[in-house]
């Protein structure tokens, strides 16, 4: 279980093919303390670390996971967001995150907010957008956000400019494509009422 706030952003040393997945390395932020068996949010995607070394992290991509997130798009020096499982004894500040993946989506526009921010839009997969609520949480590669928006297939979300300092938001381009992660609350909900029909 995540929290969706991002500890650090670390380019990509390479990709390795593995059969019908993918071999990960990462390069090793200074301080982020792992070992092999950790579970990390890797841009949104829970991963095990399956190595780990001074400089390197390493994470194996099974053939599901590089179907429906963007982590097969990586190459060597983009970069992704990190961020360790939490304790169960630490202050949740963001909001739950599980690290599985609902979707994808792709920022459709940037704005400067004028107050050192940004507002972004994205647009979402074919039957996300019922995830959509107003002050509702939402994790876009792994950042909690609070969408201010919704309309249809698109939210919008307003980034501060610690977060966008701090995540691949701050050098985001519109097109590019983001995991995306409902709220938990609001998934369970879904599911408890919609069994009852």
């Amino acid at each position: 279980m995540f929290t969706g706030l991002v500890e650090a952003r670390s380019p990509v040393r390479r990709t390795l093919e593995k059969g019908t997945g993918r071999r990960l390395s990462i390069l090793r932020p200074e301080g982020f303390e792992v070992r092999a068996g950790d579970s990390v949010c890797v841009s949104g995607v829970c991963l095990t670390v399956a190595a780990e070394a001074a400089t390197d992290l390493e994470f194996d991509l099974s053939a599901e996971t590089l179907a429906r997130t963007t982590l097969g798009d990586l190459g060597p020096g983009e970069e992704v967001n990190l961020e360790r499982a939490m304790r169960l004894s630490d202050r949740l500040d963001g909001h739950l995150v599980t690290g599985h993946v609902d979707g994808r989506g792709r920022i459709l526009a940037i704005e400067d907010s004028g107050d050192g921010g940004r507002r972004v839009s994205v647009e979402v997969d074919p039957g996300l957008e019922r995830y959509l609520v107003e002050k509702g949480s939402i994790a876009v590669d792994g950042i909690s956000l609070t969408v201010v928006s919704p309309r249809g297939r698109a939210f919008d979300v307003a980034v501060i400019p610690v977060t966008l300092e701090k995540t691949t938001l701050g050098r985001a381009k519109p097109g590019r494509a983001v995991n995306l992660e409902a709220d938990l609350i609001g998934k369970w909900i879904e599911r408890l009422v919609g069994s009852r029909d």
